[in-house]
């Protein structure tokens, strides 16, 4: 039997990436992303919700992450979810749900891009390689639950 373990989501970056290094040397960029759900009630009242989800990025779409995307970028993500726990300094378990992205796709124009009516096959796409974590990224001597974020 097959399993599938797969997001994918387009919002809203609400903070500035952070970059940290591996004891290994492997770069690893966490964000947040928002995404939005609006809808009319029966009595006709419009309602907005909002879902915050955090993002992490290894090896070189780290990078790009740290490089290209900021707070109030418009992102495509594309990955899996994974759920980590911890313990703090005063024993109390914690939990954080994200998705370890596979891509990402910026959505924003990048400043500088031209127009519309300009030839668009030479505009960069805003894409970023996927990125596979390796077992020791995840099970190996530091794992991201060691990085202080």
């Amino acid at each position: 039997m097959n399993y599938l373990n797969r997001a994918s989501i387009i919002g809203n970056v609400t903070r500035d990436p952070e970059t940290k290094t591996t004891a290994q040397g492997t770069s690893v960029t966490t964000f947040s992303v928002a995404t939005n759900l609006r809808w009319t009630t029966q009595a006709g009242e419009r309602k907005e919700s909002t879902e915050y989800h955090n993002v992490v990025a290894w090896r070189r779409l780290a990078e790009i992450c740290a490089q290209y995307i900021k707070r109030g970028s418009k992102v495509y993500v594309e990955g899996r979810l994974q759920t980590r726990s911890w313990d703090d300094a005063q024993g109390q378990k914690h939990w954080r749900t994200e998705i370890v992205a596979d891509n990402i796709i910026m959505l924003d124009r990048p400043a500088g891009a031209r127009s519309n009516n300009e030839d668009a096959s030479t505009a960069p796409t805003g894409s970023a390689a996927p990125a596979e974590p390796t077992e020791a990224d995840t099970l190996g001597e530091q794992t991201v639950e060691e990085i202080p974020f």
